[in-house]
C-alpha cells in the first residue's frame, strides 16, 4: 500500500479528520504559497516536470509542507518513500536507503525520501543520509517547522534547496473553510450554515494554521444538533467553544485594529506600563502579527524615547529579531519586556521634532548651499583660496568652533528627562542651544 494512500485497510475515508480529507490533490489547489508555487516558480516547475532535487520545506504547523509533498507523491514517476524524523531510527532509515539503491542499479527508479519533521534527525541520522543525498540514490523532500540552518547539519543543507513556506492569510483560511462546507470530501454532504462572523474569528484565532482551523471546523459542525429544516447552524460561540478562544473586538482592517494599536502606542507613550501590557495582551490575543507590533514599539523607541534613553531603541529592534526568531507563543514575552522598558523609560520628541522641522525648512525654504570648507577634498583642493575644514579632534575637548550650515536654525532642542539632560548641558557649553 502507498504509505499516503487514504483508504488503507482500516481507515475509511470518511472517518479521516476534515484537514485529511481536504488536503490538495494538485498545485492549483495549495493556498497561499504563490511566491514559491506561483506560475513560472522554480519549485512549480520543477515538480511538474518530475525534475525535483532535493529540497527542505520549512515553515509552520499547518502551512501545507506535508501537503506539497503528497502532491509530489501524486505527480512524480519516481518511487516515493515516507518517513518521520520523530519515528525513525537508523536502521530503519538504512533499509529504506538500501532498497532505494537496488531499485536505482537494477530496475533504474529513482526514489524520492519524505521526511517528515526532519529536524527531529539527530546527528547520526543526518549522516546516515547525507552520502545517499549527494550521490542521488534518494532525492530527499525533508519538511521542518524548524529553522534548517540551525537544525540541520550544513552539509545536508548545501546539498538542498530550502523554500520557505508562509503561514496562511486569513483570506486563506477563509477560502479553505468555504470550499470544506461546500466539497463532498468535506462537509459537503451535511447542510452546514457558518454566521460570516463566526467563519472570521475560526479564520483570525488559527493563526495561518489551516489544519486547526479545519479539525475546528469539523468538531463545531458535528456536535451542534441540527435544526427543524436538518441544517446544521454554526455560531461565533460554537466556533469559541470548539477552538476555545473567544471573540474579541479586532476588526483587523477597521477601526478595533487601528483603536488597540492606538492605544497601546499612547499608554507607553504616557509612561503607563500596566495599561500599555494590557493591549498589547488583546491584540496578541486577537491574533495580531507579532512583527507588526514590534515595528510599532521601534517606530516608539525613537519617537517618544529618542536619546533620553538611547537603549531603549536598541531594546525594541533585539525584542524583534528575538521575536521573529522564537515565534509565538514565547514572542509574546519578549514583546512584553521591550513594551514595559519603553513605558517607564525617560522621554523624548526632540529628534523626531528636529527631523521634522528641518524637512519642512528643506521643503518649504531655500536650498542651502554646502558651505566651502566642508566640500569633499578634492573639490576644495581645486580653489587654493578656500578657508581649510578645521579637523575637530586636533582641538581641546574635540570641539572647534566653525559654521556646518549656512542657518541660524536650531532644530535638535533636547530635554530635562533622562540622558537628554546631560546632552543639553553639553550642547550649552559648545554653543550649541
Amino acid at each position: 500500500m502507498d504509505l499516503f494512500e487514504k483508504d488503507g485497510p482500516g481507515v475509511p475515508a470518511g472517518t479521516q479528520p476534515l484537514a485529511a480529507r481536504m488536503r490538495p490533490r494538485t498545485l492549483e489547489e495549495i493556498v497561499g504559497q504563490d511566491h514559491i508555487l506561483g506560475p513560472g516558480k522554480l519549485l512549480r516547475r520543477a515538480i511538474e516536470a518530475d525534475r525535483l532535487n532535493s529540497i527542505i520545506l520549512y515553515g509552520p504547523p499547518g502551512c501545507g509542507k506535508t501537503s506539497l509533498a503528497e502532491v509530489i507523491a501524486g505527480v512524480t514517476q519516481r518511487r516515493f518513500e515516507r518517513t518521520s524524523g520523530a519515528i525513525s531510527n537508523v536502521a530503519g532509515l538504512r533499509r529504506i536507503l538500501e532498497g532505494a539503491r537496488q531499485r536505482k542499479s537494477i530496475d533504474g527508479v529513482e526514489t524520492i525520501l519524505f521526511v517528515d519533521e526532519i529536524h527531529r534527525f539527530n546527528k547520526s541520522q543526518q549522516d546516515v543520509l547525507l552520502p545517499h543525498v549527494e550521490d542521488g540514490t534518494v532525492t530527499l523532500v525533508g519538511a521542518t517547522t524548524h529553522n534548517p540552518m540551525f537544525f540541520i547539519n550544513s552539509p545536508l543543507n548545501s546539498r538542498s534547496l530550502i523554500f520557505e513556506l508562509r503561514s496562511l492569510s486569513e483570506e486563506a483560511i477563509s477560502g479553505l473553510l468555504r470550499t470544506a462546507l461546500e466539497d463532498e470530501r468535506g462537509l459537503g454532504e451535511l447542510q452546514v450554515r457558518v454566521d460570516d462572523d463566526a467563519a472570521a474569528h475560526l479564520a483570525r484565532v488559527c493563526e495561518g494554521d489551516a489544519r486547526r482551523a479545519l479539525n475546528a471546523l469539523e468538531i463545531a459542525a458535528l456536535t451542534v444538533e441540527p435544526g427543524a429544516d436538518g441544517a446544521v447552524h454554526v455560531t461565533c460561540a460554537t466556533i469559541e467553544d470548539s477552538i476555545q478562544k473567544k471573540a474579541v473586538v479586532y476588526d483587523h482592517d477597521e477601526g478595533g485594529h487601528y483603536d488597540t494599536i492606538s492605544a497601546f502606542i499612547k499608554s507607553i507613550r504616557g509612561s503607563d506600563p500596566h495599561a500599555a501590557v494590557y493591549w498589547l495582551a488583546k491584540m496578541l490575543y486577537a491574533g495580531e502579527d507579532p512583527r507588526f507590533i514590534a515595528r510599532r514599539l521601534i517606530i516608539l523607541a525613537s519617537e517618544d524615547i529618542g536619546n533620553a534613553d538611547a537603549r531603549a531603541l536598541s531594546v525594541a529592534v533585539s525584542a524583534m529579531h528575538a521575536a521573529d526568531f522564537v515565534g509565538m507563543p514565547e514572542a509574546k514575552i519578549i514583546l512584553s519586556q521591550a513594551t514595559t522598558y519603553l513605558a517607564t523609560a525617560p522621554k523624548s520628541n526632540a529628534s523626531y521634532k528636529a527631523i521634522s522641522q528641518a524637512e519642512t525648512d528643506v521643503a518649504e525654504g531655500r536650498t542651502l548651499e554646502v558651505p566651502d570648507h566642508l566640500r569633499n577634498v578634492k573639490v576644495r583642493a581645486v580653489d587654493k583660496e578656500t578657508s581649510e575644514y578645521a579637523y575637530p579632534h586636533d582641538y581641546a575637548g574635540r570641539f572647534v568652533d566653525q559654521e556646518y550650515a549656512p542657518t541660524s536654525s536650531r532644530y535638535y532642542l533636547p530635554v530635562d528627562s533622562g540622558y537628554e539632560e546631560t546632552i543639553a548641558k553639553r550642547m550649552k557649553k559648545w554653543g550649541r542651544l
